[in-house]
């Protein structure tokens, strides 16, 4: 009754009644992100803080999932952008559990809020251990849970979030519209001895937890922002003095995953 409420309040009206799995609906998204300019600030300092995570001795592209509305490309060179939609402007469409992409060919693979709309995450993960150059990355900012995320998530956002189920898999539904916000935390908190066992290549080399107020008062891509542009740097300050409780208040985490250097794999390099 809440979340309805909250939505229909504050919905963006481009973006009202639309279908969430059209990708009219992510282009739509596209416009409003630069028409917004504390969101536009919001991704500007996710983009830096993920090209900054690259490791900057290995070659390659690098992929990014879930382009649609963004712009990364503006802060990642020979960044292959995609869309498991039928988009214009994306270098390659393809869906995240089956990358067509050859052993040790990717410098890393980046997303934000992409990660918990994969229907399979073991299988995105397993590709992604063999596509990535060892010593290469995946570099992720999703949703995060602790007590303050759980309940925006569960009574203010669209998107399920289901920190309980036991699976790392969504039920059937449309490519944007099946997701569990709690997933990220699922694999790589609660389920962490799980995921270094079944994926012993790759290790969690950070989780940065942050943002627990600015992208709430942004709107997001779904709903009106509620504050001015120019209050973004006033409200960063802010989340950054309450980084003592970012267990207890963050909303999103910057997780990045690397990919184990063996001793045949530096030799190989060397």
């Amino acid at each position: 009754m809440i979340k309805r409420f909250f939505q229909l309040i504050f919905a963006h009206p481009l973006t009202r009644d639309t279908d969430l799995d059209s990708p009219e609906t992510t282009v739509l998204r596209s416009r409003i992100i630069q028409k917004k300019p504390f969101l536009k600030q919001f991704y500007h300092e996710c983009y830096l803080s993920i090209a900054k995570s690259l490791p900057a001795k290995l070659d390659g592209p690098v992929l990014e999932l879930g382009s649609g509305a963004g712009f990364l490309k503006e802060y990642i060179p020979n960044l292959l952008s995609s869309e498991i939609l039928k988009m214009p402007e994306m270098d390659i469409i393809l869906d995240g559990t089956c990358l067509p992409f050859s052993t040790n060919s990717l410098k890393g693979i980046v997303m934000i809020d992409v990660f918990h709309h994969i229907p399979n995450i073991g299988c995105f993960l397993s590709d992604a251990a063999t596509c990535i150059k060892p010593g290469g990355v995946i570099i992720m900012i999703e949703p995060w849970s602790t007590p303050w995320s759980r309940f925006v998530y569960r009574h203010l956002h669209h998107e399920p979030f289901e920190p309980e189920i036991e699976e790392w898999k969504l039920p059937a539904g449309g490519p944007l519209s099946q997701a569990n916000s709690a997933l990220p935390w699922l694999v790589f908190e609660r389920d962490q001895m799980k995921f270094e066992k079944k994926f012993p290549d790759l290790h969690i080399k950070e989780i940065m937890l942050n943002y627990p107020f600015c992208y709430l008062l942004s709107g997001g891509v779904s709903l009106r922002s509620l504050i001015p542009g120019h209050m973004y740097k006033v409200i960063r300050k802010i989340e950054k003095l309450t980084q003592p409780w970012m267990h207890s208040l963050a909303m999103f985490a910057k997780i990045v995953i690397e990919r184990k250097v063996v001793a045949r794999d530096y030799l190989r390099q060397k």
